[in-house]
């Protein structure tokens, strides 16, 4: 069966609001493929390419797409089947004011590296850094629906998602979002072919990607969901983006005990307790306007209740 393909070029967004305008909307469980254009929108192509700001317009969502049937209270399962790069370069880049070191006076701000892309048919793939190889690993940087109240920028992460990110974003794993909105209205940008967990310097390897996926509508979940959910198939991981990493790591915990509750029929407490014995907090990113976490559990011991 022929998935139809929404491109970049189709429409994006800079922005996540209440109000948005679909490019195109999706029947309920329909398989899509999405382009998307790196982060920086192909402006920077060369090492001698310098970005002396964050822009204004960054992390170019393409969408939103509208999903049938999705209504506030629902969840939005989107699950990545994969992610391929589109392009023969990414980037890695400082700027200033930016990064988790962006004081640091021996670390140039601006600086910029073109990570070539050296593929092979039998394999993934790498990105060469200065001589090293560092195997393609594709990261959805930002992806998320329209917002409960309030614009945020696609710069940012919060509950309906946005910047997040996370590693986790990938193919092979199943994203869960709570639906705020008519449609849902998914849109997703900003890919890396590799990037670290926590993204240090502000970016991962900046690049154009397809990705393959299908968008499902849960009706009357049997968990409320107020944030995002992964689900990786070997671990669910909550997810959670807050001012402070404490703040991110307490929200993506205290969801994470919604979750073992149910699944165990623990009180609070228990759940609570369990969480210290079987969780794990880790980072996704520490360099955006909020920060995120995401709390992770083995799915031997929980699975989705969606």
């Amino acid at each position: 069966m022929t998935r139809e393909t929404v491109s970049h070029r189709d429409g994006h967004v800079y922005e996540f609001g209440p109000e948005m305008d679909p490019v195109y909307e999706a029947a309920d469980g329909e398989s899509l493929t999405v382009e998307t254009i790196d982060s920086l929108n192909g402006e920077i192509q060369r090492d001698d390419d310098l970005l002396d700001a964050i822009p204004e317009e960054v992390n170019a969502a393409t969408g939103p797409i509208a999903v049938a049937g999705a209504s506030p209270g629902d969840v939005l399962a989107v699950e990545i089947e994969a992610v391929r790069v589109a392009e023969d370069r990414g980037r890695v880049l400082t700027a200033p004011g930016f990064g988790l070191l962006q004081d640091d006076p021996e670390i140039d701000h601006p600086a910029t590296r073109i990570t070539e892309v050296d593929t092979d048919e039998s394999e993934a793939g790498a990105v060469e850094f200065e001589g090293i190889d560092v195997p393609i690993e594709p990261v959805i940087g930002t992806i998320g629906v329209a917002t409960g109240g309030g614009t945020v920028s696609t710069l940012t992460p919060d509950d309906h998602g946005g910047n997040l990110d996370t590693t986790d974003v990938t193919g092979g794993t199943t994203v869960y979002f709570p639906v705020f909105q008519e449609g849902a209205m998914l849109a997703l940008g900003d890919a890396k072919a590799a990037m670290a967990d926590g993204e240090m310097c502000g970016t991962g390897a900046e690049i154009a990607v397809e990705v393959d996926a299908t968008l499902s509508v849960v009706e009357d979940p049997a968990v409320p969901l107020d944030r995002p959910l992964l689900d990786t198939g070997d671990a669910v991981k909550t997810l959670a983006s807050a001012e402070t990493l404490e703040g991110a790591v307490e929200l993506a915990n205290a969801d994470m005990l919604d979750l073992l509750a149910h699944h165990h029929g623990f009180s609070r407490t228990e759940a609570y307790l369990v969480s210290s014995l079987v969780g794990g907090l880790e980072i996704s990113q520490v360099v955006d306007p909020q920060v995120t976490a995401r709390n992770a559990v083995p799915s031997e011991y929980l699975s989705v209740p969606f």
